[in-house]
């Protein structure tokens, strides 16, 4: 096995061709049980966006930080607004005592409100609660948004992409994200350090997504995305453009374990005082609705079933919980 990232172009599919919905659909598939990370062209979301957002969230971090945090959630929803530097710490999701992460982010919901639709359901609250988008600099909060929405638009493209290289119906998960607790790390900013990390400190930890895919795109920088393949860390460079997909806890669950979540990190530049290391990154976490049921694809049950079905909200809880608890 070679230790590079597929590089996949999913223009054939969206633009309906059958035989390239085929071809796209294998290419997935193979990726999918080898390493669950793809290097995706062909998204059709513009270079302008990720360039605005880019652009003014670099000014966003640059405020002060009395500034920023005035954009931090004072209630129960750890997952909007605005996180400082070593403040959480993926490698915790796996049990390790690791230091926090170095980095600060903002984080954005969706758009839509459906807090409404989940009332019913108390522990869904904070998977659906309000925003708290940054309006400065200008125009950033408007920015934000239209990159979530295109987001949203491609993770729904992707899942039909899935379907078809899981061997199921195209619109087999279209039912199940109509009213999705997606999550999108607006920005994760990883600046350049000016201190020595602590032993064992990174960017970003190690650690598996929960949810059923992820959507990166990234600045160039040193101290990048590197994944765990073959008991090796691969890096992972796409080109301008380009954005990387992989896959989460809840798609391994979906296909009984025959598609893969992969460990990955964000390493630590070794030249502690090059202001080339900062970099940015722009996450989508693709999680269903909340009460979609996560079970086995008919067409990956095989020899039996590894795991009982599970709504989607109580499948990201018990991640969440376990990794509280270690």
């Amino acid at each position: 096995m070679t230790n590079t990232i597929p590089v996949i172009d999913i223009t054939a599919f969206l633009e309906g061709d059958a035989g390239g919905k085929a071809s796209v659909a294998h290419e997935v598939a193979h990726a999918a049980q080898t390493i669950g990370f793809v290097i995706l062209s062909g998204h059709k979301i513009p270079q302008s966006l990720f360039d605005a957002v880019f652009t003014k969230g670099f000014k966003f971090f640059d405020l002060p930080d009395a500034d920023k945090s005035k954009w931090h959630p004072t209630g129960p929803a750890k997952q909007r607004g605005y996180h400082g530097v070593a403040t959480r710490g993926l490698s915790a999701t796996l049990g390790k005592d690791a230091p926090k992460d170095l980095r600060e982010s903002l984080f954005l919901g969706p758009i839509n409100n459906r807090a409404a639709d989940f009332a019913h359901i108390p522990e869904a609250a904070t998977a659906y609660a309000p925003n708290l988008v940054p309006d400065t600099p200008s125009g950033f909060d408007s920015a934000l948004i239209a990159l979530y929405q295109a987001f949203e638009e491609l993770a729904a493209s992707l899942l039909r992409i899935f379907a078809v290289a899981a061997q199921m119906p195209e619109n087999h998960f279209a039912p199940l994200i109509e009213k999705h607790f997606s999550i999108m790390s607006a920005l994760h900013h990883y600046p350049a350090l000016t201190e020595a990390p602590l032993p064992g400190q990174l960017r970003t930890g190690a650690h598996t997504d929960y949810g059923a895919m992820t959507i990166l795109a990234m600045t160039g920088a040193k101290g990048g995305l590197q994944v765990l393949r073959d008991g090796g860390w691969v890096p992972v460079r796409p080109p301008k453009g380009a954005l990387v997909v992989n896959l989460g806890d809840m798609m391994q669950r979906w296909t009984n374990d025959k598609w893969v979540s992969t460990m990955h990190r964000v390493v630590t530049p070794e030249d502690l005082n090059d202001a080339m290391s900062r970099r940015m990154s722009i996450g989508y976490f693709m999680h269903p609705d909340y009460d979609a049921q996560i079970e086995c694809l008919p067409s990956c049950i095989g020899d039996g079933v590894l795991y009982p079905p599970i709504t989607a909200g109580d499948h990201i809880r018990k991640k969440i919980e376990a990794s509280h608890a270690k």
